[in-house]
């Protein structure tokens, strides 16, 4: 896959699965917009990616659930390259609870990130997509399709995300842009340290989940990579609406 002066913005680049994203694509060769909140490591990561193929990406620090910040991101995405290509939904946060030990400021601090943030930066992005004929690829989860009591509101935003996959490569096909998902199973990424977790917790949670899972081995952030490269290129062209897992058979069972 080539992605030779192809212009492509991820959200939540400064680690996991979006340093991933962009590690990859940087070595076929894109031209990178990296957002995240951390900009120490967002700089590490967009030099890594330099370095990678020789091109400069655009790192904007911004929180996504600022509207100022979504707009000065496709702005100066514009300004800088003249256009957009593919749009990453990649950010994201999670929170333990169910619905006994749940508060609101987590369920609406979750929906921020995870959908509305998503649907603001869509809709900005939307108008250069059509230009371009573009495409864009949301990270989800197997979690908007496989129940468990101990994550609520993040699987409830992950559902939400997937229909709004599928509602709008129904309403921009017509303008020859796709827009798909991927639906990892569990990677161990910096998501779940976030929520408090302790290295050997992590490790047993991870060692549970690749022993529960058919091919008995976790989802390696790279794979995911591999996967949203391959939809956003021109190889996926008549690929739209659909969610992809990679999960290891975790769906399975």
């Amino acid at each position: 896959m080539d992605f030779n002066d192809k212009v492509v913005l991820i959200t939540g680049a400064s680690s996991g699965l979006g340093a991933a994203t962009a590690i990859h694509l940087s070595k076929q060769s894109a031209k990178l917009v990296l957002v995240g909140r951390k900009e120490i490591n967002l700089k590490k990561i967009a030099l890594y990616c330099e370095k990678a193929n020789g091109i400069k990406p655009l790192a904007i620090t911004a929180d996504v659930t600022e509207d100022e910040d979504l707009e000065r991101i496709i702005r100066e995405t514009i300004e800088n390259f003249g256009k957009l290509d593919v749009l990453v939904n990649n950010a994201g946060i999670t929170a333990m609870g169910g619905i006994k030990k749940s508060d609101m400021a987590s369920y609406d601090k979750i929906m921020a990130v995870n959908t509305r943030a998503v649907f603001r930066l869509t809709m900005l992005a939307t108008p250069h997509l059509v230009q371009s004929k573009g495409c864009i690829v949301n990270v989800s989860s197997i979690t908007s399709t496989r129940p468990n009591t101990i994550s609520l509101a993040y699987n409830m935003s992950k559902a939400a995300l997937d229909q709004f996959t599928k509602c709008v490569a129904l309403e921009l096909a017509p303008d020859g842009v796709r827009v798909n998902a991927v639906n990892p199973g569990f990677v161990k990424t910096n998501i779940i340290k976030n929520i408090g977790l302790t290295e050997d917790q992590i490790d047993l949670y991870a060692k549970n989940i690749a022993s529960g899972t058919p091919l008995k081995k976790l989802v390696e952030a790279n794979e995911v990579a591999s996967l949203i490269a391959y939809l956003a290129s021109d190889a996926a062209k008549s690929i739209t609406g659909c969610c992809y897992p990679i999960d290891g058979g975790r769906l399975l069972v």
